[in-house]
């Protein structure tokens, strides 16, 4: 009698053909929170050689996955279970939706024939998604598993990236095909995978932009987190000093161009946005964070080129230009045609001489507040001495990951950036804890690069338990929280606001005094600090910053230093 498995060709299950997909299709790392029924989807993708990092809450793991995209400009994938696991993975997925990141997330569901019946975690998915998602695909099937993860990775990245999702019920993660007709399916789909299509040519619109930029009296580069994301920093750089227009760079644009560069007018930008005439905008859209291109901050006759992926966006925003397009590419060709007849303002030129004028008074200003050691400690003094300590580091800049109100705020005025990527925040969305996701995406996309996180510390409470994640990876993760007790800070409120039945309850923003953050991750073996005196924080940060290892270093604020924030405040 013949062994019954020389008869029967190996097969394998629904779990191991998503990983043979994602595998084959370039997926290196996932993030996610693991349970039934996907459990072992996340030993398989290991088993196949990619990384999966397991966190604590869905919503950290869909931060890191959603900043992973930004980083690495390849979808940052996300693993849940189903139900509320997917709906706490909506964090992640929405903040990529806003910021324009790939990502797709992947949940597992209930089982097709239980559907309607009060399953296990049983929701509807695909519905749940909609409004943050680009793409939403359903494996019903074992065999549709290779098309449909195809099908979420390239739509993640193709026009303006964003989130996808991918449900797979449990009875198709269960269902068996032969490894063969697996290995058939997946191959099928690598080869039938299209580019997308490049655009036409922008001949007549590239001359349109160069003749405006060549008339302006006053003109003035704006770049964001777009031109970070398809890494234009090299034909930024050409462009600004080919032409000697001022640049200013939005929150997480900063680095593409360093801080420190000649033409940088992010110290005067009041002055930049309110008085330019024509605004080159790449990868930037006029929402809050640019005052939605309108005065008064900027000026009514301003006229403004954007160079956007999107033609909705454009269209959105009625530009006097719009050029869509990648803004590496349109870069590119800028500089090209300006090649062809040159121009160049000069730095005698009387715009280019205010901006850098007004840029160097306020940044005199600013450090005479920043040189005085303030006890108990201010916002200044310790970004201060943070800001020293990152710039000392020998080798690739750190990455910086900020949150929080006033504490991101200042960093963003005073921490400086003098390379691309280096710097994650809030975002266009002003979402609070994204701190801990991102720290871990950073030091799993850039593991030559120390983290440092300058967190605020309701901020850092939003993910904290993630401390036992960096020390379980090992990651070269330092965390700074400054802490103020609260929200903005402590106690608030008026004596008018302190009444009624509940008023020896603590104020809304109030926190536990001087809490020990720093224990925290001492209790999972990493390192931890309590600093309050100059001297104390600069000797956490240089052994925290030699280590790389991970580590919690607990700043104490004085509490009524902060102020209440929520939109940026520039006072230059």
């Amino acid at each position: 009698m013949a062994d019954k498995s020389e008869t029967t060709p190996p097969s394998i299950d629904g779990n191991v053909l998503v990983a043979k997909s994602l595998s084959h299709l370039g997926v290196t790392h996932m993030f996610g929170v693991v349970g039934i029924p996907v459990t072992s989807l996340a030993s398989r993708a290991m088993a196949l050689g990619i990384r999966f990092i397991a966190f604590h809450n869905e919503q950290s793991a869909g931060y890191a996955a959603s900043a992973y995209g930004y980083l690495t400009g390849k979808p940052g994938i996300l693993l849940t279970v189903s139900g509320p696991g997917c709906v706490h993975g909506l964090a992640g997925l929405s903040n990529a939706w806003v910021n324009t990141w790939p990502m797709v997330m992947i949940s597992g569901s209930c089982d097709q024939r239980d559907v309607g019946r009060g399953d296990f975690q049983e929701l509807d998915q695909i519905e749940a998604v909609k409004a943050f998602s680009k793409l939403s695909e359903k494996a019903k099937d074992v065999r549709e598993i290779p098309n449909c993860v195809s099908r979420v990775l390239d739509r993640a990245v193709s026009g303006r990236p964003g989130g996808c999702y991918l449900d797979i019920p449990t009875d198709v993660l269960r269902q068996k095909i032969s490894e063969s007709e697996a290995d058939k399916l997946v191959d099928e789909v690598e080869r039938s995978r299209k580019e997308e299509p490049i655009r036409g040519s922008l001949r007549s619109e590239i001359e349109s932009a160069v003749s405006l930029l060549r008339k302006a009296e006053r003109p003035l580069i704006v770049f964001g987190k777009g031109a970070a994301y398809s890494r234009a920093e090299d034909e930024l750089k050409k462009l600004v000093e080919i032409t000697g227009i001022p640049f200013l760079p939005t929150p997480m644009g900063k680095g593409l161009l360093p801080d420190t560069h000649e033409f940088s007018a992010t110290a005067a930008r009041s002055l930049a946005i309110g008085k330019c005439d024509v605004a080159l905008v790449v990868g930037a859209r006029l929402n809050w964070l640019l005052h939605f291109g309108e005065s008064p901050k900027w000026d009514k006759d301003v006229k403004f080129i954007l160079v956007d992926v999107s033609e909705e966006e454009i269209e959105l925003r009625k530009p006097h230009l719009g050029i869509v397009g990648d803004a590496k590419t349109v870069i590119g060709l800028l500089n090209r045609e300006i090649k062809d007849d040159p121009f160049c303002l000069g730095k005698s030129n009387s715009w280019v001489e205010s901006i850098s004028k007004k840029a160097k008074e306020n940044g005199e200003k600013m450090e005479i507040q920043l040189a005085k050691d303030v006890v108990p400690f201010n916002f200044l003094t310790p970004m201060r001495i943070i800001r020293d300590a990152i710039l000392a580091v020998e080798g690739p800049s750190p990455v910086v990951v900020s949150e929080g109100a006033n504490t991101m705020d200042v960093g963003r005025s005073v921490l400086v950036q003098k390379e691309p990527r280096t710097r994650l925040d809030a975002g266009t969305w002003g979402t609070m804890g994204v701190g801990l996701g991102y720290c871990i995406a950073a030091a799993v996309a850039s593991p030559d690069r120390l983290v440092v996180a300058v967190e605020g510390d309701s901020g850092f409470g939003f993910s904290a338990m993630e401390v036992e994640t960096l020390v379980r990876y090992n990651l070269a993760v330092v965390i700074i929280v400054f802490n103020n007790g609260g929200v903005y800070g402590g106690d608030r409120r008026g004596p008018e606001e302190i009444s009624g039945p509940h008023k020896e309850d603590p104020a809304p923003t109030s926190f536990v005094p001087n809490a020990g953050y720093h224990k925290l991750i001492e209790a999972f073996g990493g390192k931890g600090y309590i600093v309050e005196t100059p001297d104390e924080l600069k000797s956490a940060l240089a052994e925290s910053f030699a280590a790389r290892k991970p580590a919690v270093v607990n700043v104490i604020i004085d509490p009524f230093a902060g102020a209440e924030s929520g939109r940026l405040q520039h006072k230059n």
